[in-house]
């Protein structure tokens, strides 16, 4: 049985890694920055918003936190699985389109490594890039020459994790994670102008990541009264270069003359991680309903980025494309009786909402801010458990089109008791 879970565990893992490349966005908006972010919540927390710093329990791993690690069961292996599907409404003016996604998410587990140290291993996404549209517009004041541009884009980043978490003192416990941080993205420009005596040009963008992520947690927890404990989190994610060169194709085209020009351009060391801090809490009362609270800060803004300027035909880093990121989140899970005997009194009801603002400018302009609301359960199968979740996001701007999705996230849980003695009477 054991054999069989693990290599279970393991063809997950290398299953995710491989797909991790397969985008679960269709979003425009994902060809900005480092693509659109994943919020890195696993199927437990997934119907709570995501929330995670102040999260502790034996029989769940929370990655975005790695001091929960020492949480750990020193009987059993936990592992984690996870799908999502996602419908997607774009609205801009009169224009209205839909879009259907779905991927594998991610694969982790977590295990005892000794007393009060716990660890952790998975992959999980960073980010995804992945859309195709088309736009047409005037040229200057031209009342007949127009310009249409085709704009495609596939990839994503990903991080394979192997962290620890290790309760160092009574109510006290750090951990880390050590993540190998990869991917790729390729993206497409295609301008052609309506007179065929201009050129066609084709802009080829592309960037390969391989690089290290590092972030680390601490956690408290105190009873407050008999009925009530209190959990307070904090996390941290070094920023740093990622040492990506990002390269630029320009290919111009005549048809006329049937002449075509390519010029080739690298920045390098193009690409950086943003240092992230978060913080957040729980309030566990009487074993039954928990309510906590998350806000994190990433500081994109003190990094560039590879833009090129079409009149003067450079690519070159530049400032003022990033902007800080905050997010808010708040969460709630109910189980109505964990020594009930009834179905619905031991399963898991949770609710969550959250607000981002976004990490990009758009033209100068303020990119998306994204709202979400999220509800799911977990239904208990002898020690593991099935975690069915619901998402409602918009992400929004002024300027730019409005984006509604619907996501169902499913994973499943698995609680094994690999490490309990066997007794024979």
């Amino acid at each position: 049985m054991k054999k069989r879970i693990f290599a279970t565990l393991l063809t997950g893992i290398l299953t995710v890694s491989a797909m991790a490349q397969v985008s679960s966005t269709l979003s425009p908006y994902s060809q900005y920055g480092l693509g659109t972010l994943s919020e890195q919540s696993l199927s437990f927390n997934r119907g709570m918003g995501g929330l995670a710093y102040g999260l502790r329990n034996s029989h769940a791993v929370n990655m975005q936190n790695p001091a929960s690690y020492s949480a750990v069961d020193s009987l059993t292996m936990l592992i984690d699985m996870g799908v999502s599907g996602q419908y997607t409404h774009f609205t801009e003016g009169s224009k209205k389109v839909n879009a259907n996604t779905g991927t594998f998410d991610y694969a982790v587990a977590s295990f005892r490594l000794m007393r009060h140290v716990g660890l952790a291993v998975g992959v999980v996404p960073y980010s995804n890039i992945g859309y195709n549209y088309k736009r047409t517009e005037a040229v200057g004041n031209s009342q007949s020459m127009t310009s249409t541009e085709v704009h495609e884009g596939s990839g994503g980043l990903s991080q394979l994790f192997l962290g620890a978490g290790w309760q160092f003192a009574k109510g006290f416990s750090v951990g880390a994670n050590l993540s190998y941080f990869w991917g790729r993205y390729d993206k497409t420009v295609v301008t052609t102008p309506s007179d065929s005596y201009v050129n066609t040009m084709t802009r080829n963008y592309s960037t390969s990541v391989s690089s290290y992520k590092i972030d680390l947690g601490l956690q408290w927890q105190t009873d407050l009264n008999k009925n009530d404990v209190l959990t307070l989190g904090l996390t941290a994610g070094i920023g740093h270069k990622l040492g990506a060169g990002a390269d630029l194709q320009v290919i111009n085209a005549n048809s006329m003359t049937g002449t075509t020009t390519t010029t080739t351009i690298t920045v390098p060391d193009a690409f950086a991680l943003p240092t992230t801090v978060g913080f957040g809490g729980t309030v566990l009362h009487k074993r039954s309903l928990m309510a906590g609270l998350d806000y994190t800060y990433q500081r994109w803004s003190a990094l560039d980025y590879p833009a090129f300027n079409a009149q003067a035909g450079t690519y070159t880093m530049t400032g003022g494309y990033y902007q800080d990121r905050h997010k808010v989140t708040g969460g709630v899970d109910w189980q109505p009786n964990p020594m009930g005997r009834k179905l619905y009194q031991v399963m898991h009801y949770r609710f969550g909402v959250s607000y981002a603002t976004p990490y990009y400018k758009i033209m100068g302009q303020d990119g998306p801010k994204e709202f979400s609301v999220s509800a799911g359960f977990a239904v208990p199968i002898s020690r593991s458990s099935l975690n069915i979740s619901g998402q409602w996001v918009r992400s929004s701007s002024k300027s730019f089109l409005t984006e509604d999705s619907f996501r169902i996230n499913i994973g499943l849980t698995f609680n094994e008791r690999w490490f309990a003695k066997w007794k024979v009477d």
